[in-house]
């Protein structure tokens, strides 16, 4: 990679993990291969930037790709992916946007009048049939010595796929044979600091998730985002969701669940161009949140498909259609839920 111009200021010894540059503002991070995976590395790399107030900036030729959890990393950090492109220079691969090395970090280049450009490659790819379903998730539970966690990831899974994760781990490639046990006791052994996981499944049926378990003033929870891939002589399992969500109120604990389907490569990686965000699905409230929101503000709402009640009889939750997860209405559909819920007058 030609990184030329770029001068770093040197790292005190043993500040964090060995990256190619490290400046007051940014951990620069050079990778040249297919796919860039959240390693135990690169885990630990972002880990140290953030506490030390920096961006990661992952600097890749156009013909590289990110794997889901580092997507996913990345989009929750205020890290960067950095593309090389001969015609620009450099761009963000998640959002096409212009960049050039300012002021001890990448970042967009801004023409007179503010704006920044959106380089060409970004645009260049068109639609290639394939989906993907995003399911997020968070779940809550007691501290109890009894706790087992995972439960509402494995639902999921094998409500969507047939079958429960493969494999687990706190990194890429996650070579762990799937134990909700195993994975338990590594999050009470962090406790109470957060536990940052990956699931993968089989390669016949593309799905990889990722989990963080946090110790908070309502409990034991669990963030999960779960997606599946798909190619475009295949259909996502939509029919599934309802009986999910009622499984998860049920059983598992789930305060909210958003699905949502969208383009996006059947492998599930990221490639350096321009994907349409994906779109609601359906939306789902659990038994804590009917109750604080309350059962009829939850049962009567202003979208045009009823809810459908899952979960206990004494303490439902409720399954909320959006749309067919194909046009941009069910983002106004969702909008209008929310604002509804939230007890905010209709716009």
């Amino acid at each position: 990679l030609d990184v030329s111009g770029i001068t770093a200021v040197p790292a005190p010894a043993a500040a964090q993990p060995a990256v190619d540059m490290l400046t007051d503002q940014a951990a620069v991070v050079i990778q040249d291969r297919p796919v860039v995976p959240m390693t135990s590395w690169l885990t630990e790399a972002l880990r140290a930037t953030v506490e030390s107030e920096r961006s990661l900036q992952i600097v890749t030729p156009p013909h590289c790709t990110l794997s889901l959890p580092t997507r996913l990393l990345l989009q929750s950090t205020s890290s960067r992916w950095v593309v090389q492109d001969e015609r620009c220079g450099y761009y963000d691969g998640l959002t096409g946007a212009v960049l050039r090395w300012q002021d001890d970090a990448f970042a967009p280049d801004r023409r007179e009048d503010g704006q920044t450009p959106v380089a060409e490659a970004f645009t260049e790819a068109g639609p290639s049939g394939e989906r993907q379903l995003v399911v997020s998730l968070r779940t809550v539970h007691r501290p109890t010595a009894d706790l087992v966690l995972g439960g509402a990831l494995e639902a999921a899974w094998e409500a969507l796929t047939g079958a429960p994760p493969v494999g687990w781990g706190t990194s890429e490639p996650a070579g762990l044979i799937w134990s909700r046990r195993r994975l338990t006791d590594l999050a009470y052994e962090r406790a109470p600091r957060p536990t940052w996981l990956v699931a993968v499944g089989s390669p016949d049926r593309p799905a990889v998730a990722t989990l963080q378990v946090n110790r908070t003033s309502d409990g034991v929870e669990e963030d999960i985002t779960l997606v599946l891939g798909y190619g475009s002589d295949e259909r996502p399992p939509l029919d599934a969701l309802p009986g999910l969500a009622d499984e998860l109120v049920t059983r598992h604990g789930l305060r909210t669940m958003l699905c949502q389907l969208g383009e996006g490569r059947r492998d599930l990686n990221a490639p350096p161009r321009f994907e349409r965000p994906p779109l609601p699905h359906s939306f789902t409230l659990g038994s804590a949140e009917v109750a604080e929101v309350g059962r009829d503000t939850a049962a009567r709402t202003p979208l045009e498909e009823a809810p459908v009640r899952v979960g206990p009889g004494g303490r439902p939750g409720y399954y909320y259609p959006l749309g067919d997860g194909e046009t941009a209405e069910s983002w106004t559909a969702l909008e209008q839920l929310m604002r509804h819920l939230r007890g905010a007058p209709p716009v």
